[in-house]
């Protein structure tokens, strides 16, 4: 069972639905954790209303301190955000695989509830491409450095 930690500022929305989504769809393989650097303390209700509607569970998720996960094996760590990729990350991380998948925040769109839910959803549907091309390679035959190119040739597309 690998872990993974996905993290973000601030730990309110892209991390949130990256960890849900890790641990739906890597069911035994996949054990998912989502911090950031400076949590909001709060998820945020679209975040929720996303993982309903694609019948995910809302129970448990929290908006938390990277800082929580230090006693916590860590094997891939993924930054969501532009600001947490930029950030020096905690020592405790130094062995895990670190890769960058930015994607713009939905949390700071602006418009109509419809144009809100699309930017959710838009983020949602990246992430799920995203979780479901790494969970297609054959993890366990990777050294560290292939598993790093190749999360990272994820991450572009």
């Amino acid at each position: 069972m690998l872990n993974v930690i996905v993290l973000c500022t601030g730990n309110s929305c892209r991390s949130i639905l990256g960890e849900a989504l890790f641990n739906q769809l890597g069911k035994g393989r996949i054990q998912a954790y989502s911090a950031g650097s400076f949590p909001t303390g709060k998820v945020n209700d679209h975040a929720l209303a996303t993982l309903e509607r694609h019948g995910l569970s809302t129970a448990g998720y929290r908006s938390q301190s990277w800082d929580d996960f230090i006693e916590q094996p860590i094997d891939i760590a993924i930054t969501v955000c532009d600001n947490a990729a930029g950030e020096v990350c905690p020592a405790y991380l130094n062995s895990a695989v670190k890769v960058h998948w930015g994607l713009p925040d939905p949390a700071h769109v602006t418009g109509s509830e419809a144009q809100i839910i699309a930017a959710f959803e838009n983020t949602y549907a990246a992430l799920e491409k995203r979780i479901t091309a790494l969970l297609a390679l054959p993890l366990d035959d990777l050294t560290d450095a292939e598993l790093t190119v190749l999360l990272a040739q994820i991450g572009e597309n």
